[in-house]
């Protein structure tokens, strides 16, 4: 039996896949039916039970936490105590503004002798609710628990790939937002096609540099939590990062009641890598553009103004 603590889009398409092969209890503020408000005409499978209570979670081996990544250190600083031997699954993508850490590093500050792991790589909600095939990456240091969530969250149309690397896991899937906000700042801003293909490139680059620096391996961020889940996420208008890009390119309004868990992550990595002297150049615009500190012409200039210098 598996415990998923988050009602929104993620934990629900979560529900809706695992809750077919398997009992399910599920948990989010105020969900108490069986419908799921971010995906419209979703309906839980009948494995799946709804519930109020967290202690009809917290007694599951197995728990999924479908958090954002800044709203999960204040729970589990709230509730970790309920969950002091379980396998900890995060099922989102940040890094802590507070802390600097990714989600399985909070999950380890906050309930030191659970077992921590992170689901991770190119999905959509929607289609993971509507049973379109889907894989993705789940990263644990300890590879025999590993194996263990891989077979139980897998099922015939979400398929996983498992890995001991849960920097290279987790910070892939951070800083793919970042760049995938920067990717719509160029469409939005009608600098077209190649230029995005560009953007792409050299923030797959700053990806790779910034996570190796921390010990990932290289093989992890070109695979579906890195380079896969980039592709998806700058390219798809069904990318809330991607659209929130094009939306500040294009100088339009975007609807502030949606997390764009990118938008803390280039704050928090652009401090992470200025500490550390890791140079990422489209990071830190982002950083910049998001909190007002530069123009989007400045911007724009800052980087097509940089030394020329061997790919």
């Amino acid at each position: 039996m598996i415990g998923i603590i988050g009602a929104g889009a993620f934990g629900g398409a979560l529900a809706m896949t695992l809750g077919v092969k398997q009992p399910v209890a599920l948990w989010g503020r105020g969900q108490s039916g069986r419908a799921i408000a971010r995906l419209p005409g979703a309906e839980l499978p009948a494995l799946v039970t709804v519930t109020e209570d967290l202690a009809d979670v917290a007694r599951f081996e197995t728990v999924l936490l479908a958090l954002p990544a800044q709203a999960m250190g204040q729970f589990l600083a709230d509730h970790g105590a309920m969950f002091p031997r379980a396998r900890l699954v995060a099922c989102c993508k940040g890094v802590d503004l507070a802390t600097g850490l990714g989600p399985t590093g909070v999950i380890t500050a906050h309930c030191p002798n659970a077992v921590a792991a992170i689901l991770t790589g190119p999905s959509f909600a929607s289609d993971i609710a509507k049973g379109l095939p889907t894989a993705l990456t789940l990263a644990c240091t300890d590879d025999v628990v590993g194996e263990a969530l891989q077979h139980q969250l897998s099922t015939e149309v979400l398929r996983l790939y498992r890995t001991t690397d849960m920097t290279g896991a987790e910070f892939g899937g951070a800083l793919k937002n970042v760049i995938a906000i920067a990717a719509g700042v160029v469409i939005g801003a009608g600098l077209g096609e190649s230029a995005r293909a560009a953007l792409m490139t050299r923030g797959f680059a700053e990806m790779k540099r910034l996570a190796m620096h921390l010990g990932a391996r290289s093989e992890t961020l070109s695979g579906l939590s890195g380079f896969g889940d980039l592709v998806l996420t700058c390219t798809s208008q069904q990318s809330r990062n991607f659209r929130f890009g094009a939306a500040l390119g294009a100088g339009t309004l975007f609807d502030a009641s949606m997390t764009v868990e990118g938008v803390a992550t280039a704050s928090a990595v652009a401090t992470l890598a200025r500490k550390l002297g890791v140079e990422m150049p489209v990071t830190q615009m982002v950083a910049s553009l998001t909190q007002d500190r530069i123009s989007l012409e400045d911007a724009i200039r800052a980087l097509m103004s940089r030394p020329l210098k061997q790919e």
